[in-house]
């Protein structure tokens, strides 16, 4: 059978199984669908969707066009009816987003003019990115945010309070667009009074889903003059990750809490946590040779553990440990294939986890009465030295534009870090740490903090905004440390600078 033939019976099926998905998802337990032994199908039909999605990208869409140009024209190429990807070049903001204009990014060069929401985002240059996303696109995240509201709580009728910054920012509204029509939704942001005159309004009588930043939520639980126990209140986390610590410290006010990971520059909610991947996280932990037997990394923090569906989007990492992800529709308005994050991590297959289990003697059941037959992905956060600190992400580059564009600092600083920890009461907490050069006084410590903050706050857009709800006595705090000490002991000059360095 021809190459020819193959794509076009492929294609011919899934123009078909569109309309079959859809009508699935409308159900109002698709969830429910997900039985063990589905995910080599839906591996497959993932693949499937996003080789038709890459034909469509590379007829209709100008930038991706010129890209394949760039790299002669490469083509999906097939294992029996399996494609291979792997010619195909990956995108990200560099050679991509930040090439081409929005516009040339869309479907036919221009921009959907009905139903289409643009987000926009800030990365460490502190230069806003700004995505588009179309009618078909959100109409499908919204029934997957569904299911995924139906797996965790059921039928049962919420009360959704977003506190995710509002405004132009991708999650912010995009959640209240999303949840709208399986909850009742109220908008108010980060702002701690404006949640407790909400619950004190509407009283016990509900269920309460209350979403927003990890931090945020930790200021929540301890500022808000608040009887938990009279409430039954979840939470729903985002934008960064959450340690078992810090998920502790606010199940003290909430009888559960979940992280959901997504991305400005694709969807907000690409994968999500259930009891089944908390549960497999905590026995990562106890036991590390779990994680050995899965192939992951050994040492360092412990990743955040999600699970996603392979219909909607194909997962990949590189050699160098960086997710890939792939948006399988062809619906897309602009679409991202094979697109780099710069974030740590690592894709398992149910069975592949099936078996590691089995060797340890353990089954999935074990670790939640529920579980749901869909790939594992792991997460350990930004590749490219950045932290992230109640919502903003803080890099490197702007510690370097901080120390050299302020005149006390830039004759005394060699070098700088950004030292993220945890205090003992589950806060996060950032340290930005500077190395003065040989023979350097630091300077006054008080006002120096005062202008690396104002600075910081002046280049990177996402901390300006982040840092009007810092709550106060957990701001970063600004140290200086002589050549060689401190987080800068044991530096070797003939190796790369660490940035990073865990508190």
């Amino acid at each position: 059978m021809t190459y020819t033939v193959r794509r076009g019976l492929v294609f011919g099926f899934l123009h078909v199984a569109k309309w079959v998905r859809l009508g699935l998802l409308a159900l109002p337990n698709a969830e429910r669908l997900l039985r063990p032994g589905m995910e080599p199908l839906l591996w497959r039909l993932g693949e499937w969707r996003l080789w038709l999605a890459v034909e469509g990208a590379r007829k209709r869409v100008p930038a991706y066009r010129s890209l394949l140009a760039e790299h002669g024209d490469p083509r999906v190429s097939l294992r029996g009816l399996r494609p291979d990807f792997t010619a195909l070049p990956v995108t990200d903001k560099q050679n991509y987003v930040r090439r081409f204009g929005i516009e040339e990014r869309c479907r036919d060069g221009r921009l959907p003019m009905r139903g289409a929401v643009i987000d926009e985002s800030s990365g460490t240059s502190g230069e806003p990115n700004n995505w588009v996303r179309g009618p078909e696109e959100r109409a499908d995240g919204r029934k997957l945010l569904h299911m995924g509201l139906r797996q965790a709580f059921g039928d049962e009728p919420l009360f959704a309070v977003n506190a995710f910054a509002l405004g132009p920012w991708a999650t912010g509204m995009a959640v209240s667009m999303a949840i709208v029509d399986v909850a009742v939704v109220k908008s108010v942001g980060p702002d701690v009074g404006k949640i407790e005159k909400t619950l004190r309004h509407f009283g016990p009588n509900y269920r309460y889903l209350i979403l927003g930043y990890p931090p945020f939520l930790k200021r929540l639980v301890d500022e808000a003059d608040v009887d938990w126990s009279q409430y039954r209140c979840a939470a729903v986390v985002g934008g960064e990750g959450m340690s078992e610590a810090l998920r502790g410290y606010l199940q003290r006010s909430f009888d559960r809490v979940y992280s959901s990971f997504g991305a400005s520059d694709l969807e907000i909610n690409l994968a999500g946590e259930n009891d089944f991947t908390i549960a497999l996280r905590r026995l990562l932990a106890e036991r590390p040779e779990l994680g050995k037997a899965l192939g992951l990394p050994e040492g360092g923090p412990l990743p955040m553990v999600f699970q996603y569906n392979p219909l909607d989007y194909f997962v990949e990492s590189t050699p160098d440990g960086e997710l890939v992800v792939s948006i399988c529709r062809v619906g897309t308005a602009a679409p991202k294939l094979r697109y780099n994050l710069h974030d740590l991590g690592a894709v398992v297959r149910f069975p592949a986890l099936r078996r590691a289990l089995a060797d340890l003697e353990l089954k999935p059941e074990q670790l939640a009465d529920k579980h749901l037959d869909l790939p594992l992905l792991f997460h350990w956060g930004r590749s490219d030295a950045t932290v992230a600190f109640y919502g903003a992400n803080v890099g490197p580059a702007d510690l370097e534009e901080v120390a050299y564009s302020l005149p006390e600092l830039a004759g005394r600083v060699d070098s700088f870090a950004l030292v993220p920890w945890e205090d003992d009461q589950a806060n996060k907490r950032l340290r930005i740490a500077f190395e003065l050069a040989e023979g350097a006084e630091p300077p006054e410590p008080e006002a120096a903090r005062a202008a690396v903050l104002e600075r910081l706050a002046a280049v990177n857009q996402d901390y300006r905004e982040a840092s009007r709800f810092i709550p106060q006595g957990v701001e970063p705090t600004v140290e200086f440390y002589a050549r060689g000490t401190g987080p800068f002991a044991g530096y070797d000059a003939r190796l790369k600078r660490t940035y990073v360095i865990e508190g």
